[in-house]
């Protein structure tokens, strides 16, 4: 059975609702809509779903320039216009620098209800300004079928995980065995680089923004521990050829290394 993409996910405002299109232009750049805003507080810090888990029930959509920003909330109501810029503003993000301007409107003011504070919008001012560079993130659903059966229930929903790319088809951790390789999706060729790190999102129900699930203690207790404390699920991955991917899209899989090349790889080897 063919490795296929079942789902593409991105947000183009950090932390809100994932966006599901049907295609995505992967540029050396990445997705130029996926993360191109993010939320600050008064003092200037960054108000994501770690902090404020509710903003995941808000959805956005972007254009590809980022002129035009629009949120529909769980009520239905839509909130659309040009994204004007104000101030500029310089935010830490988990250890990167975003750089962009306070987007002048509605929005914010519709978003502190979920936020649970007074909060601003900021459009980077480069596409992925939020990203590591160009990575692509890809999950698939063999994974997540055995991290449902060691946590002893049905499933597990992809959007947790909040990958780029969603695969169906695949075995168990089969995209680990992809890593120092490439693969094409598409018209797009991939570098995949290194296993995904995760996060505490990940025990967030996509849905509400409220802890239910404890995924990282999951994990960790049957794939042990990445680095030393990380817990690992997926792959992340570069752009190697810029392309379009589009759902049903099979994955070919065109290199790949030897099991101790990846685990010298994995582990940040050159």
């Amino acid at each position: 059975m063919p490795i296929r993409v079942a789902r593409l996910s991105i947000s183009p405002v950090r932390s809100l609702g994932l966006e599901h299109p049907e295609s995505i232009d992967l540029t050396e750049r990445g997705v130029l809509e996926d993360r191109r805003f993010f939320v600050i507080d008064e003092a200037g810090r960054l108000v994501d779903q770690l902090i404020a888990g509710a903003l995941v029930q808000v959805a956005a959509h972007t254009d590809p320039e980022a002129t035009e920003l629009r949120l529909t909330l769980p009520d239905g109501s839509v909130i659309d216009g040009p994204a004007e810029l104000g101030e500029p503003v310089e935010t830490e993000i988990h250890g990167r620098t975003g750089v962009g301007h306070v987007i002048v409107g509605p929005w914010a003011a519709a978003l502190e209800p979920f936020a649970g504070r007074r909060v601003r919008i900021v459009r980077c001012d480069r596409p992925g300004g939020t990203r590591v560079a160009n990575a692509v993130s890809l999950v698939s659903d063999g994974s997540l079928a055995r991290l449902a059966g060691e946590m002893g229930v049905p499933t597990i929903d992809a959007r947790r995980f909040r990958m780029l790319i969603e695969l169906e088809g695949g075995s168990a951790h089969e995209e680990d065995r992809w890593i120092g390789g490439r693969i094409a999706i598409g018209s797009a060729v991939l570098d995949i680089t290194r296993p995904d790190a995760r996060c505490a999102i990940t025990t967030h129900d996509p849905d509400t923004g409220l802890r239910d699930l404890d995924i990282l203690r999951s994990i960790i207790a049957y794939r042990g521990v990445y680095d030393g404390r990380k817990a690992i699920f997926g792959v992340l991955g570069e752009v190697g050829v810029p392309g379009r991917i589009s759902v049903r899209d099979e994955v070919t899989v065109l290199a790949t290394v030897g099991a101790g090349e990846r685990q010298h790889v994995a582990a940040g080897g050159v």
